[in-house]
């Protein structure tokens, strides 16, 4: 597996604090790569240290094949949680310099400025100083800034920040385009279901240490929680999950049935029993949820006596 990211037994603590812990992570080239956990992980940590802001005190990251992101800063495309403008700038200037900064000649960073600007819907702000503009149009021009010298590498620390539903759905799907050219993106967010709708990895570390690294598809299959939804039709009072093979228990939830299956059960053959027997107005199997596995694995982990974060998974 080609990587453009690769960590090794990463520790890095500040005073008497670890912040991240024997962390070690391989992010696959062309991946996009969702990075969650709650508030303290040590994600920015991570991330920090990938960028080669923070050094680790034990391990190595290597980014892009390098040693560090220092010797490959030109291919990668940052946008940090605290962020910022040169307020009294035009966005024309600032995407410019911007860009000017990581090697791009002054006329294609100015012709990339006007092209990205339209493309984000900010075609009439060229002119316009940073200061002007509202706070959703100052994290597009934020974003912009990170991609305009068209890095092989780009990490978003909560890119959705501060956008509209609108602005957000026109990020979300830059992220893919970006992708689908073959850049490699990882993104940090609080934000589950958008990590869910937009990457096909998730990393996730709690008290500084991985408890899951896998694909979407992969992480749905190991923590499926064998549930079905059914919702019986307005004359099905006397429908009871609870009574058909496989079941182990139901809990209605309105004029809906959360029903859980038996490890050993045929999910299958359970809703085609339900269908064969009772008016049904909707019966589905009911996918785990990226905050479904974010509780579980959260409130499973313990401290071991040794100091380690292990992931204790409900059976």
């Amino acid at each position: 597996m080609d990587a453009a990211i690769e960590i090794r037994g990463v520790t890095k603590t500040f005073g008497d604090k670890t912040a991240v812990d024997e962390l070690d992570l391989v992010v696959p080239t062309g991946s996009l790569c969702g990075f969650l956990g709650p508030n303290g992980a040590g994600k920015s940590t991570t991330i920090r240290m990938v960028m080669s802001i923070f050094f680790p005190d034990r391990g190595s990251i290597s980014v892009l094949g390098r040693p560090s992101a220092v010797e490959s800063k030109d291919r990668i495309g940052y946008l940090p949680e605290e962020r910022g403008v040169y307020r009294k700038m035009r966005v024309g200037e600032f995407l410019t310099y911007m860009a000017r900064l990581k090697g791009v000649d002054a006329g294609e960073a100015k012709r990339r400025a006007e092209n990205w600007l339209n493309r984000v819907d900010l075609s009439d702000v060229f002119r316009k100083r940073c200061e002007e503009l509202s706070k959703g149009m100052n994290q597009k021009v934020q974003v912009v800034a990170s991609i305009i010298h068209n890095p092989d590498l780009i990490i978003l620390d909560e890119p959705f920040t501060g956008l509209d539903p609108v602005n957000t759905k026109m990020a979300r799907e830059l992220i893919h385009d970006l992708n689908s050219e073959g850049k490699t993106i990882i993104f940090s967010t609080h934000v589950l279901f958008q990590a869910e709708q937009i990457c096909d990895r998730i990393f996730m570390i709690h008290r500084g240490r991985k408890v899951l690294d896998d694909t979407i598809e992969s992480i749905r299959r190991r923590f499926d929680p064998r549930t079905i939804l059914v919702r019986p039709a307005e004359n099905g009072a006397a429908f009871r999950p609870q009574d058909f093979e496989g079941v182990v228990r139901a809990e209605k939830r309105r004029d809906e049935y959360e029903v859980y299956l038996r490890e050993d059960a045929d999910p299958t053959a359970v809703m085609r029993a339900m269908m064969n027997s009772a008016d049904l107005r909707k019966i589905e199997l009911r996918q785990p949820s990226l905050e479904d596995v974010f509780v579980r694995l959260v409130e499973g982990t313990r401290i071991s006596e040794s100091g380690a974060v292990e992931v204790v998974e409900a059976a």
